[in-house]
């Protein structure tokens, strides 16, 4: 559901300069985790570098992927990432078809299988954008990464309304009305909602689906707004004041779906984020009742630390 691949023509990534350069303003700001996401993340040659230099800090590693390269990698993963999220969009014949590419099933499933083989315990999870071509094979999707061995899956609806993961414009009508689910087909959406909650519940209570019956009831009211007919559901998130998003190209943003607000090989990520601009942006900022905000797909929210 991302454009970045179609984008990066002029194979933008970030460097170990780059890196070395952020550790400074990651230490200063006690940096937990570091998400490594792309595109696919393992194709940048110096994705086991980055990760050295982040683990003598201290700071959690997660990669986000398709899992095409799990398998060729495996060995480095297990010692370098302490979790991988992979990206599962239907049954192995759907996943192929979504993604355009015959067998990619077969590798992720290959890639998980080679890690669990190292590390039975390497912690898999899965994210599973819920969207017109696969809300109907929902249940199949959860059968799927349960048996390829994924210790949790997490559902959200397809972001068709930003520029967010690297669109140049707003997608039109007709790329919209590919991806989102129309008005005549929320009654099956509906449908299809009700059974899982009915036949998953024990998926829900031991939390291998990640999200509570009601975040995924709100999936169903995301493409009834969408359609005009209800409000946008609320969400819950801080992202904007615990996270940042560092992009390929070395530019920052308080999260996908905002402006960027500077670059790291302009300036420190410290100055970036304690800019006064960028300041004045956080303290202003109304998640309840701002545009962006009420359309996002995602939410992060992480309560204040607190020592124990």
């Amino acid at each position: 559901m991302c454009d970045i691949w179609k984008g990066n023509k002029n194979i933008k990534q970030l460097s170990e300069e780059d890196v070395q350069g952020l550790l400074q303003s990651l230490v200063k700001f006690r940096t937990k985790q570091v998400l490594m996401s792309g595109g696919e993340a393992l194709l940048n040659p110096l994705f086991f570098q980055f990760c050295e230099i982040l683990r003598k800090e201290k700071i959690k590693i997660v990669l986000l992927s398709t899992g095409l390269l799990l398998k060729r990698h495996a060995d480095l993963l297990v010692k370098y990432v302490d979790e991988i999220i992979v990206s599962i969009d239907g049954d192995e014949s759907l996943h192929d078809s979504i993604r355009n590419i015959p067998g990619a099933f077969h590798q992720l499933k290959e890639g998980i299988a080679a890690l669990k083989k190292i590390n039975p315990g390497f912690r898999i999870t899965a994210r599973t954008v819920i969207h017109q071509l696969n809300f109907k094979a929902w249940p199949s999707i959860i059968d799927a990464a349960r048996n390829i061995g994924i210790n949790k899956i997490s559902f959200l609806a397809a972001d068709v309304s930003s520029t967010a993961f690297n669109r140049e414009i707003i997608w039109g009508k007709d790329r919209k009305n590919e991806i989102m689910i129309q008005v005549n087909q929320l009654g099956e959406l509906g449908n299809v909602i009700h059974c899982l909650l009915s036949n998953y519940k024990i998926d829900f209570e031991k939390g291998f689906i990640a999200e509570s019956p009601e975040k995924i009831k709100k999936i169903y009211t995301y493409y009834a707004a969408l359609n005009g007919l209800c409000d946008f559901p609320y969400k819950k998130c801080n992202a904007p004041w615990v996270s940042t998003v560092i992009e390929a190209d070395g530019n920052v943003r308080p999260c996908f779906f905002y402006p960027v607000i500077g670059n790291i090989r302009g300036a420190s990520l410290h100055k970036i984020l304690n800019h006064q601009s960028v300041v004045s942006f956080r303290k202003t900022l109304n998640t309840y009742d701002n545009d962006i905000c009420k359309k996002c797909v995602c939410s992060l929210y992480l309560p204040p630390y607190q020592s124990v």
